[in-house]
């Protein structure tokens, strides 16, 4: 578990000057952490022994112990595939990776909360609110997955265009309390957390799906939902991700069976009722 998540599981348990720390880690992450106590105290508005004290509740034996752990957190976001690559595996490789993806399903089931993905799906069911979907590099094809899916069970679903110089001109068509989904794994990408700054300045809805580091899409995500994605090897796993989006597919499908199975009969009419080709 990555200290950002252990922040989130913890809040709950923490004094309120405790949790202003916690907030000012949260929006400063990771500087605010690699500052010294004095610093961070005076960034968060608090004193040093609060700063202390919402180490100690995090689990850590002192501050020291706390920087190091974060900096290794870091370290681990910024991996290269090919400082990755420099990891083994005996036996069957085809075994070891269908294991290590099994592994990866079984850590994101654990890290997500029920509340966490009810509340994405019930974002996504509210059909008063358009739905955005966008992902990284990689991870833009699953969003593509997601709203293909998306858009047979409920309206108003649309995604991002590929070149980023049109993005701004998209954003016009946003509006408050639309819900968009951003896909963002290590190693984070800059335009994506620029998006999220503008998403959140027309108040729009912004589900996260991101990794175990968490995305600094997070500090401005009303829910947050981490995937385990670290294969062992060079390139990081979607498979998670994948299954993850596979369960909130079904879930939204089934909210609100009635309206869902209406949209399908329509398809499956306008779908089998095509002219067909003439010569």
């Amino acid at each position: 578990m990555g200290t950002r998540e252990q922040v989130h599981e913890a809040l709950g348990q923490m004094t309120d000057a405790e949790r202003k720390v916690a907030h000012s880690f949260l929006a400063n992450y990771p500087s605010s952490g690699l500052s010294t106590v004095a610093e961070f105290a005076e960034l968060a508005g608090t004193s040093a022994p609060t700063v202390l004290r919402f180490v100690s509740r995090l689990g850590f034996s002192g501050y020291p112990e706390f920087q190091r752990a974060l900096r290794a957190e870091i370290q681990a976001e910024l991996l290269s595939p090919l400082e990755k690559g420099e990891r083994s595996h005996a036996g069957s490789a085809l075994g070891a990776y269908f294991d290590r993806a099994a592994v990866n399903i079984a850590a994101t089931l654990d890290a997500i909360p029920e509340s966490e993905f009810e509340a994405a799906c019930a974002l996504l069911s509210d059909h008063k609110a358009a739905c955005y979907c966008l992902g990284g590099r990689f991870s833009d094809a699953i969003a593509r997955y997601m709203a293909a899916h998306l858009r047979i069970v409920r309206p108003n679903v649309r995604r991002f265009q590929d070149q980023t110089s049109t993005w701004d001109d998209q954003l016009l068509d946003v509006k408050a309390s639309d819900v968009v989904v951003l896909f963002d794994i290590r190693r984070y990408q800059r335009d994506l957390v620029h998006l999220s700054e503008l998403l959140g300045e027309r108040r729009a809805r912004i589900v996260l799906i991101t990794d175990n580091w968490l995305s600094p899409i997070s500090r401005y995500a009303k829910v947050v939902l981490p995937c385990a994605i670290d294969a062992g090897r060079t390139w990081d796993s979607s498979v998670a991700l994948l299954a993850l989006v596979e369960a909130i597919i079904d879930r939204v499908t089934h909210k609100d069976w009635d309206a869902s199975r209406g949209r399908i009969q329509a398809l499956e009419h306008i779908h089998w009722n095509k002219p067909s080709a003439g010569g």
